[in-house]
């Protein structure tokens, strides 16, 4: 099986989100973050959007980073031309494809054909690579998605990007739609670009990867229009993790990218957001946490210094056990018989629970100390 090769497109989809806007130093940033996690091409935005989009797309193709660059363009020369401006390495060309999007555009089968050949040809000499997009790819009916893929390919395409425009996919129906393009056309490098309307788009690119389609179009915390993108953090560490297909990505990047894309779209991260929410590679339970301070294999995956994390402190809360308030208790050299444990415990569970949430460790020396204290007892020489 091929190795999977990430496009990025926070600066471009990501941006598209509702409200979200990155200012040049903030994509910057996020590019060179990218770079740093050796993402091989970026999709940097949408020239037609005016000489301020052109000028920041021109600026980062200009700082000499490793990563091959991409342009957005609709399926107009004046689209392709303002890509130009940009100074991208490779132009991307969306056609609508599905009998809807034909439809409200006031396209047709035939037009999109005409098209693709003359708008490749117009390109072609202007850039380093031409990508081609199949836009609502997942609703297009499947004899001419194949037709429209094969063109591409004769007509000189150097991928195509099949577009779950609105995240209508499952698995299943990827890996379907993926095959069957494939089983036409056996050699170009076929995209996914899924949407996570229904939640599946990190499921539904590992489908389509299995299927062949190498190139993944992903984003940041899966950033992007509506219910946003397949994450690029939750995609890489499926395919290593759950399929076992090493990373081609520096996934030590990861907490990092995450965390400042979520600061400058100001969009929070949900705590148990997979791979790089807060709470991720946290835990509380008992029965957990008593096997985990044996061996952190038992009850998580994912080691914290593969994405560029500490590993977590335990939760004190409703749910912990004692090995988890002996776990502190050793820490701060608190002396705590199995009784007085028990009693501790119960202390911890009842202010969680009237609470609502999880006891900080402070919280939890001072319920020490006041069982200390019922019991006449004193401890000398501690420091918090």
């Amino acid at each position: 099986m091929n190795s999977p090769y990430f496009i990025d497109t926070t600066l471009r989809d990501g941006e598209q989100s509702p409200g979200v806007v990155f200012s040049l130093p903030e994509k910057i940033r996020i590019a060179a973050l990218l770079n740093r996690a050796r993402v091989p091409e970026i999709e940097i935005g949408t020239p037609a959007m005016g000489e301020k989009e052109i000028q920041d797309i021109r600026t980062i193709c200009d700082m000499g980073f490793d990563f091959r660059t991409l342009s957005w363009c609709r399926a107009t020369k004046n689209d392709i031309r303002s890509a130009v401006q940009a100074g991208t390495n490779g132009v991307h060309i969306s056609f609508p494809v599905s009998t809807i999007l034909m439809n409200a555009m006031g396209k047709n089968p035939a037009w999109v054909i005409l098209q693709l050949k003359e708008l490749i040809d117009f390109a072609a000499p202007m850039f380093d690579y031409v990508t081609i997009g199949a836009q609502d790819a997942s609703r297009a009916e499947s004899t001419f998605l194949k037709e429209f893929v094969c063109a591409a390919s004769a007509f000189g395409a150097s991928r195509v990007r099949l577009a779950d425009t609105v995240g209508l996919l499952n698995p299943v129906s990827t890996f379907e739609m993926v095959s069957s393009v494939r089983s036409v056309e056996k050699d170009l490098p076929l995209e996914i670009h899924a949407h996570n309307d229904l939640g599946m788009a990190t499921a539904n690119t590992l489908a389509a990867f299995m299927a062949g389609a190498t190139c993944l179009s992903t984003t940041i915390n899966g950033l992007g229009e509506r219910a946003g993108n397949a994450a690029m953090e939750e995609v890489a560490m499926a395919l290593e993790m759950s399929m076992g297909i090493p990373s081609t990505l520096r996934t030590e990047s990861f907490s990092e990218l995450s965390a400042y894309v979520a600061k400058v779209s100001k969009r929070e991260l949900s705590a148990s957001k997979p791979i790089t929410g807060s709470l991720a590679l946290t835990h509380e339970s008992g029965i957990h946490t008593n096997c985990l301070l044996k061996d952190r294999n038992t009850y998580q995956l994912i080691p914290a210094e593969k994405i560029g994390k500490a590993e977590q402190q335990f939760l004190i809360g409703k749910h912990s056990g004692k090995s988890t308030i002996i776990h502190y208790l050793n820490e701060e050299h608190l002396p705590c018989n199995d009784e007085d444990c028990m009693l501790l415990l119960d202390k911890v569970k009842a202010n969680a629970e009237a609470l609502k949430r999880a006891i900080t460790k402070e919280e939890l020396i001072e319920s020490y100390f006041a069982l200390c204290s019922t019991k006449d007892r004193t401890i000398v020489n501690y420091k918090m």
